[in-house]
């Protein structure tokens, strides 16, 4: 088992991350400005180094500088200085996959209607419980019929089966109404100008591709999301179905000596700000279950008050930057930081959160046997990649060199529900005209009939005459009249007499 050594105190004691306490989750707190992101930054560099994979979210898009060797220069030389940490030798670059939903900034990142389910969806398109229920009927009777789906048309061609048949599947799966129809519908075309019609579709992302190693170091998957975080509910959404869709395809593996895989989710009260209370104890579950398939998750938040008490419980590791304690909320938030860390007897925590400086942090990581070491203020590495961003040429360059971008660039139109019921439409409407084919050569076989009886045979393109044309139309109202009387009767004889 190794650590993961990410700060050193005045004293020069080290503190970092025990590998086999690593997929224990943690939390990373602070106000703008105070260091998070090196924070975050540090502990994937570290991961990486330990051959262990990471999944990562830029929300300011200034991470893409992991890819690049950093400078001796400034701040950084200061610090690598300070803690003797080997001058030109500590600096390095890593191996980085860089994606993108709206595929403008990375590898295209997509998934498919299927695959985020009825109730992550209901959340994206900010669905009431009769609208979700609705959506629950969609996703059953698509299992049932066979049918695919995997992007925003096919949900729009489902949406419109139902409607024209509501009657028909009634009775098996309850009321499907009009109201909510339109109203999902409506909800698709917001969600389509956000742009999520690129976020559905194939090829669908492998997780396979993201649990790699080059050289023996972890990839750093890179989301780029400048873009998507300006849709919340969009970027929760894809951000919670990602931490579900690896604990349903992830083995277990109970508790190994380094972590498999480890997710960074900045911005995280975005993934609880206004959820139902369903949502967020499955992802409360997930949490609390995933790790035992060697997945870390890391929660990067300015306030500990932005997660739900059932998540913070779980979070084993935890650096907290500095707090700002202006307001009563404020003030609650230290309290809470506080109440969290182990205590030490030579640090006041309250009164420290308040005082940190840049790049200092209250730390507390779990020991061996899993218990939180006591809380200690320390000063957290310097990375060691670039801490500028690259420019937005030589990260398309540097995605497009990607051996994963040829595999994913191209969007692929499969066969899925629109196509499906599409080809059944047309084989209705076919059918549909054949009949009423049929029906019109039924009918002028029996006028035909009648003509030759009254008027005798006639040549082919020969016209009739003026009466002859009378008495035809004549013939057809008959015709018609009696099929109306024969149906009556029939029906009479079914369902008793009608009234005259």
């Amino acid at each position: 088992m190794s650590i993961y050594e990410i700060a050193r105190n005045a004293n020069g004691d080290v503190f970092g991350i025990h590998s086999k306490m690593a997929n224990r989750h943690g939390l990373i707190a602070g106000a703008t400005g105070t260091g998070k992101t090196v924070t975050l930054r540090k502990l994937a560099e570290a991961f990486s180094d330990d051959g262990v994979p990471v999944f990562l979210v830029d929300v300011k898009g200034d991470l893409s500088g992991l890819c690049q060797k950093g400078a001796l220069q400034g701040k950084i030389a200061e610090r690598v200085e300070q803690f003797n940490l080997g001058g030109e030798s500590y600096l390095a670059g890593y191996p980085v996959s860089f994606w993108d939903v709206f595929g403008t900034t990375g590898i295209p990142l997509r998934t498919t209607i299927s695959e985020m389910g009825p109730m992550l969806l209901s959340r994206l398109l900010n669905l009431n419980d009769t609208q979700e229920g609705l959506l629950n009927i969609l996703f059953r009777v698509a299992d049932d019929k066979g049918l695919l789906l995997i992007d925003l048309k096919d949900l729009r061609a489902m949406l419109k089966y139902l409607a024209d048949n509501a009657k028909a599947f009634q009775l098996q799966y309850g009321n499907i109404s009009a109201a909510s129809v339109g109203a999902i519908q409506r909800a698709l075309l917001t969600l389509e100008n956000e742009g999520a019609d690129q976020l559905f579709g194939e090829p669908a992302l492998n997780l396979e591709d993201w649990l790699q190693t080059r050289d023996g170091r972890g990839v750093i998957n890179v989301l780029n999301s400048e873009k998507l975080v300006n849709s919340p509910k969009m970027y929760s959404a894809f951000l919670l179905w990602l931490m579900a869709e690896l604990f349903e395809r992830l083995p277990e593996v109970g508790d190994p000596d380094k972590p498999k895989f480890v997710m960074f989710f900045d911005e995280a009260h975005l993934l609880f700000d206004g959820a139902p209370s369903v949502l967020v104890e499955k992802v409360e579950q997930v949490v609390r279950l995933i790790r035992s398939k060697g997945v870390g998750i890391y929660f990067v938040t300015q306030n500990p008050l932005d997660l739900p008490e059932t998540v913070l419980g779980q979070l084993g590791n935890r650096v907290q930057h500095a707090l700002r304690a202006f307001t009563p909320r404020d003030q609650k938030a230290v309290k809470t930081a506080a109440e969290t860390f182990r205590s030490n007897a030579d640090v006041n925590v309250v009164e420290a959160i308040t005082t940190l400086g840049v790049g200092e942090a209250l730390v507390s990581f779990l020991d061996e046997k899993g218990m939180p070491t006591p809380v200690e203020i320390a000063m957290i590495y310097p990375p060691k990649s670039q801490l500028t961003p690259l420019t937005e040429e030589q990260r398309q360059a540097w995605a497009q060199d990607d051996e994963l971008f040829s595999h994913y660039n191209a969007y692929v139109d499969n066969v899925s529900a629109f196509e499906m019921l599409q080809e059944q439409a047309n084989l209705d409407a076919v059918a549909e005209q054949q009949a009423k084919q049929a029906q019109e050569e039924q009918e002028n076989g029996l006028i035909g009939s009648l003509s030759r009886m009254i008027f005798g045979s006639k040549n082919r393109g020969e016209k009739l005459s003026p009466t002859e044309e009378i008495v035809s139309g004549v013939v057809k109202s008959v015709g018609r009249s009696m099929r109306s009387q024969i149906t009556r009767q029939i029906m009479r004889g079914i369902l008793g007499a009608l009234k005259k």
